[in-house]
């Protein structure tokens, strides 16, 4: 039990280190060793959990997309309708993507041209806020609009506030995505329920994302390419 326990810690850490890595220098670039140093083991013992750094990157977006799923599931029964459920993932994610390396290298690897085959956490995005549209419109929430096509916008802004945020951090802002449902909302809501959906999140963050058990308490501080550091 106590081996198991310490193989599943040195697999997170590595998962960890990993996604540090490829959101600091990025996928093509990252090396093994550079992942293994940072989280404090041998390249052997990154070679028994993981065959290479594709396998790794597979398994950063898997815990990139746990990650997105609680986040939906924490806000899921908490607002009065679906849009304003919404609402409120989009300020929860932004926050999440700003402090969650993880979830941010996930959401970046799944852009990155030269994988395959992996999760795309974009995607998945996609499908869930379509589907809360959907559900919004079924409530008598939406405006004559079609969900197919809010989504698409939506996700745009979305993904875009997540790409701008990896150079200024203020994209990923709570007055940012406030600011842009307070655009939307007036197009996209119907009359008689615009007053009840609150741009700037009516619950915004139920829990704090939990900590990954099992790593390192304290994992050094790198330099990042866009001048602060890296947990």
């Amino acid at each position: 039990m106590v081996k198991q326990e310490r193989a599943l810690r040195t697999r997170e850490a590595l998962i960890r280190s990993a996604a540090t890595v490829f959101d600091r220098d990025g996928f093509s670039v990252a090396s093994l060793s550079a992942i293994s140093s940072l989280a404090g083991v041998s390249n052997g013992a990154l070679h028994f959990h993981f065959a290479n750094k594709a396998t790794l990157a597979d398994s950063v977006e898997d815990a990139a997309a746990q990650r997105l799923d609680q986040l939906i599931t924490d806000h899921e029964g908490t607002a009065g309708n679906s849009l304003q459920l919404l609402v409120n993932v989009s300020h929860d994610l932004a926050r999440c993507l700003h402090r969650d390396v993880v979830l941010r290298a996930g959401f970046e690897l799944s852009r990155h041209q030269a994988r395959t085959g992996g999760r795309d956490l974009h995607r998945h995005w996609h499908q869930w806020v379509e589907a809360a549209l959907k559900r919004a419109d079924g409530e008598g929430v939406l405006n004559a609009v079609s969900p197919e096509a809010v989504a698409v916008s939506v996700v745009a802004a979305t993904t875009g506030f997540e790409v701008l945020g990896t150079q200024d951090p203020q994209w990923l802002s709570h007055r940012t995505v406030t600011r842009f449902w307070q655009l939307l909302l007036p197009r996209l809501a119907a009359a008689a329920a615009l007053a009840d959906v609150t741009p700037a999140g009516s619950r915004t963050a139920p829990h704090p994302p939990a900590a990954a058990p099992h790593l390192p308490a304290a994992a050094p501080r790198i330099p990042d390419q866009r001048g602060g550091t890296t947990l």
